[in-house]
């Protein structure tokens, strides 16, 4: 029997420890996991044929030494990816032999220095990979250790003869991992790829990612201007329109550090049912209306704190990320994606006294 500690918020390594470690590696995960992390997110996309890889987008420049590789320069192209013209490599055009044949690279180089001394050690991992990691690291700390899986670009990927819920419940059968839901939360920008994935049994948690501006892909596709704003997903009406259909919200760190918005007073009551909540207000309607939260990404650096939180003039300098993590944590949110475990643990243990 695998401990589970049950601790909330629910500290999630965001691809890993990508805070030490270039994201999405072998060195990254294992990190996660000896910092403490409850669970780990990997952005899933697919090759050519077939086969689940993680990476952060689809394209692959700034995260692999595809770009110096002569064997792989008339792979260059450009392409549409939700609405967006992209140059560079993608995924969809190599098989995984070619992939794997890629090293990893910090894409945040310039502000991680010591990430950056990493690049070029380890290759690129397919989802399978990190099904024996968590078994691994579950076995060996007898913890239980989640993953929170992010679909990235579903109907690019569709569309182009390659479902990544196809492909997920595959590789879920094939490696006979958790079907049963116990280890696994399934994320993403687009609903119908939940939709999907829940209609084909598979049990895990589904949670809606809420962009900041704009309208999921999917349903911009369905409606065209008729799309609703991601703000109409967060509203008390948006919120209890979700429950049933998935298992919880995720919106990026802002929404939750923002002032309330709404009536005179601020208070829930005064303000309609289509009002975008923000804060404390936000994760509590989301509860009210059974719907988990979860919030990304907190990192500890002055170029991504709040301007409050920023201490001197570094970019890369830690700057207050206690009070921040803080302020986000007392908000109630369930689950926190942090690129430094460690942090995120230390953060929750003050939290709780």
């Amino acid at each position: 029997m695998l401990h589970d500690s049950g601790a909330s918020p629910m500290v999630i390594g965001h691809r890993g420890a990508s805070g030490y470690r270039p994201e999405h590696t072998r060195s990254a995960y294992e990190l996660a996991f000896a910092l403490g992390a409850d669970a780990v997110e990997p952005d899933i996309v697919a090759s050519r044929d077939g086969v689940l890889v993680l990476r952060h987008e689809n394209e692959i420049s700034g995260t692999t030494d595809v770009a110096s590789r002569p064997e792989f320069a008339s792979r260059r192209t450009s392409r549409e990816v939700d609405g967006a013209v992209l140059t560079g490599w993608f995924t969809e055009d190599f098989t995984w032999a070619e992939l794997s044949t890629l090293r990893a690279k910090e894409r945040l180089g310039s502000l991680r220095q010591s990430s950056a001394s990493f690049d070029g050690r380890y290759p690129i991992l397919r989802l399978r990979d990190l099904f024996q990691l968590i078994d691994t690291a579950a076995d060996e700390q007898r913890r239980l250790v989640r993953m929170v899986a992010e679909f990235k670009h579903a109907s690019h990927f569709a569309a182009i003869g390659l479902p990544l819920d196809e492909l997920f419940a595959a590789e879920l059968d094939d490696a006979g991992w958790d079907r049963g839901g116990e280890r696994l939360v399934m994320e993403s920008f687009e609903l119908d790829v939940l939709d999907r994935l829940g209609a084909r049994g598979i049990r895990g948690e589904r949670v809606f990612l809420v962009e900041a501006t704009g309208s999921p892909v999917d349903v911009v596709q369905a409606l065209g201007a008729a799309a609703p704003a991601y703000d109409a997903y967060v509203t008390e009406a948006g919120l209890l329109g979700l429950a049933g259909r998935v298992h919880g919200v995720s919106v990026g760190k802002a929404r939750l550090l923002a002032a309330p918005r709404g009536g005179s007073d601020g208070s829930p009551r005064s303000r309609s049912r289509t009002a975008t909540l923000v804060g404390a207000d936000l994760v509590d309607a989301a509860h009210s209306a059974g719907l988990r939260v979860f919030t990304w990404t907190l990192r500890p650096e002055n170029r991504f704190l709040s301007a409050s939180h920023r201490r001197g003039g570094s970019r890369a300098a830690f700057g207050d990320w206690m009070g921040e993590f803080g302020q986000v944590i007392a908000t109630g949110v369930d689950g926190i994606f942090v690129d430094h475990p460690d942090l995120g643990v230390e953060a929750r243990r003050a939290m709780a006294g």
